[in-house]
C-alpha cells in the first residue's frame, strides 16, 4: 500500500532532483511553460491491433475527427501512430505507415493542431516531418542519427522513449536487475548527447511504460513497475529535459471500469513531475490535473 511515508522517503533520498527546473520551449507557434503547466497528448491509433479500441480509427475522416475533439477536450498535443506495439500486432512498413499516416497529417496540420507521429522508422519520420509533423515520438533508437538529423532540419520536437532493443517491436525480457531509472538515465543520458549534437534542442524523454516486454506480462509485477517508475521520474530531471509519461490501463485492476485507469495513473505521474502526459482519456486526466492544480 502506497503511504506518505513511502512518498517522503522517496523524495528524501532524491530531493536535489524535485527541485531541477526543465527546459521550456515552443513547437510549432505554441510555448510550453513546464514550470506552470502541465502537458497534455492525446492518442489516435490507425492500427486495428491497438488494444484500446476508443483511440482506433478505421478511417483518415474517423482519424481527423477524433483528433479535432480531443484538441477541442484540450490536448495539447495529438499522437498518431499507424503500428500497434503489442507484441502480436502485424508488422506495419514503413510504405503503409505513410499511406496511412499523410492524408491524416495534412488535414490536421492545416488546423494547426501539434501532431506527433509515433514511429521508428527513418522513412516515415522523413516523410511525416515534410508532411507538418511537429514532434517525432522515437520509439526505438535503430535509426535514431538519421531521424534526429532530419529533426533538427525541420526545428522540430523529439519524444525520446526509452527501449530495451533497437525498437519497440523488438524487446524480450525488462532487464530488472538494478535501479531501472538509474538504468533509463544512462540511455537518455547518450541519446541527449547525439540528439542535441545534431541540432535537436526540444525533447521530452519518457519511461516507455507502455511498451510489452516479455517479462512484464504478469499484471502484479507490471503495474508494480510502472507506479514505481511513475513516482521516481522526476529523477530523470537532472537530465534538464521534460518528462512524458504515457499512463497505463491496467485493466486486471479496473475491469469494466478501465476507462478510469489512466486518471488513476496521472495523479502517481503527477506526483513524479511528469510535464507531459499520453493518453487516450484526455477529458479525464484533464480534470485530474485542473483539480491537481488547485491544491
Amino acid at each position: 500500500m502506497l503511504t506518505l511515508q513511502d512518498l517522503y522517503g522517496l523524495y528524501e533520498r532524491h530531493q536535489h532532483a524535485a527541485d531541477v527546473r526543465v527546459e521550456n520551449f515552443s513547437i510549432g507557434g505554441r510555448h510550453f511553460d513546464f514550470g506552470a503547466t502541465k502537458a497534455i497528448m492525446g492518442v489516435v491509433n490507425l492500427s486495428t491491433d491497438s488494444w484500446y479500441r476508443e483511440s482506433v480509427c478505421m478511417s483518415p475522416e474517423a482519424a481527423v475527427r477524433r483528433s479535432r475533439v480531443l484538441a477541442a477536450q484540450g490536448a495539447d498535443i495529438i499522437d498518431i501512430g499507424a503500428e500497434s506495439t503489442l507484441p502480436h500486432a502485424a508488422r506495419v512498413d514503413g510504405a503503409a505507415q505513410k499511406n496511412a499516416l499523410l492524408p491524416v497529417l495534412e488535414t490536421l496540420a492545416r488546423d494547426g493542431i501539434l501532431i506527433s507521429i509515433e514511429t521508428y522508422d527513418a522513412s516515415v519520420a522523413k516523410e511525416t516531418l515534410r508532411a507538418g509533423a511537429a514532434i517525432i515520438n522515437l520509439t526505438g533508437p535503430r535509426a535514431s542519427e538519421e531521424i534526429y538529423s532530419a529533426i533538427a532540419e525541420a526545428d522540430a520536437g523529439v519524444i525520446i522513449c526509452y527501449v530495451q532493443g533497437e525498437t519497440v517491436r523488438d524487446v524480450e525480457g525488462f532487464d530488472l536487475s538494478r535501479d531501472p531509472v538509474a538504468a533509463m538515465y544512462e540511455f537518455f543520458a547518450r541519446e541527449i548527447d547525439v540528439a542535441t549534437g545534431l541540432g535537436v534542442s526540444r525533447i521530452f524523454i519518457d519511461a516507455g511504460l507502455g511498451f510489452y516486454y516479455k517479462n512484464l506480462l504478469d499484471s502484479k509485477t507490471r503495474i508494480q513497475f510502472q507506479m514505481q517508475t511513475f513516482l521516481s521520474a522526476f529523477r530523470l530531471r537532472n537530465l534538464g529535459f521534460p518528462v512524458c509519461n504515457a499512463l497505463p490501463h491496467a485493466f486486471e485492476y479496473f475491469g469494466d471500469e478501465v476507462r478510469s485507469a489512466e486518471p488513476f495513473f496521472a495523479v502517481l505521474a503527477a506526483l513524479g513531475q511528469t510535464d507531459l502526459y499520453r493518453t487516450h482519456e484526455v477529458p479525464r486526466v484533464k480534470a485530474v490535473l485542473d483539480t491537481l492544480a488547485l491544491y
